[in-house]
């Protein structure tokens, strides 16, 4: 489980985060959405301990991440795999290279070990054998999965996922979405998408959370958050220009 209770974050004196409190229960597949610039990012920068709070408190399974740090730090995050929202591979490395970089860096495994680590990951999203090819080789697609692969290597208990369909056509799209959605009922993990695609939102989540002005809004199953009264969330989710949400918002 992860609460996250009163947290509050501001840069430059403006505030991005303003007591938010959710809960994430384990097990769960949670959707946050909200307009760009939002500060989606932000809440998963905090929840992987990549920023500190002003105040509030990141509970992982009761630890509080933000009074962690050194290799206590380190243990929590080895529990998450991050999926980047523009798949972030380095085009020097191969792919496995790419898949097996976290387990090279922070896991003393063998060699054959690591190696069998990458194969599993690359079958979990459909891409047996191409660990010799190289980032370029690849399609917008391929390298999503490889991204998402990479994140699996480590085994996480939680898979984060920042704006998984971003640059997508809606084809590969749902290809995505659909492949999150098999490895969170195949490996039972804790999933945490931001985004704000709707289609997404619907599809792959268990419960959807809004973040507007800096707190949740609304939280609630994919039907309920379609059923909304709630004028913003309406707004938002329907993509309607008329509402209170401005350009300027």
């Amino acid at each position: 489980m992860i609460d996250i209770i009163n947290l509050c974050k501001a840069f430059n004196g403006r505030p991005v985060l303003d007591t938010l409190n959710l809960t994430i229960q384990g097990g769960e597949t949670m959707v946050i959405i909200g307009r760009s610039g939002c500060g989606k990012s932000v809440l998963l920068k905090h929840i992987l301990g990549l920023l500190r709070p002003d105040s509030g408190q990141v509970l992982v399974d009761q630890q509080d991440v933000p009074r962690l740090d050194g290799e206590a730090l380190q243990k929590v995050r080895m529990r998450f795999g991050l999926v980047f929202q523009g798949a972030a591979l380095f085009d020097s490395l191969t792919v496995g290279e790419n898949v097996g970089f976290a387990l090279r860096e922070h896991r003393a495994l063998p060699a054959a070990a690591i190696e069998a680590r990458i194969a599993e990951a690359l079958a979990l999203v459909g891409l047996k054998g191409i660990e010799r090819m190289k980032p370029a080789e690849l399609s917008g697609g391929m390298r999503k999965r490889v991204a998402i692969a990479r994140a699996l290597a480590i085994r996480p208990e939680y898979l984060l996922f920042d704006e998984p369909t971003t640059g997508l056509d809606p084809v590969m799209a749902d290809i995505v979405n659909t492949l999150i959605k098999q490895l969170h009922s195949q490996l039972g993990v804790t999933v945490i998408v931001v985004t704000h695609d709707m289609v997404s939102a619907y599809k792959i989540g268990t419960r959807i959370a809004m973040l507007y002005d800096g707190r949740i809004i609304a939280l609630g199953t994919p039907a309920e958050i379609q059923q909304t009264t709630h004028p913003v969330v309406h707004q938002f989710i329907h993509g309607e220009a008329e509402g209170p949400i401005t350009a300027l918002a």
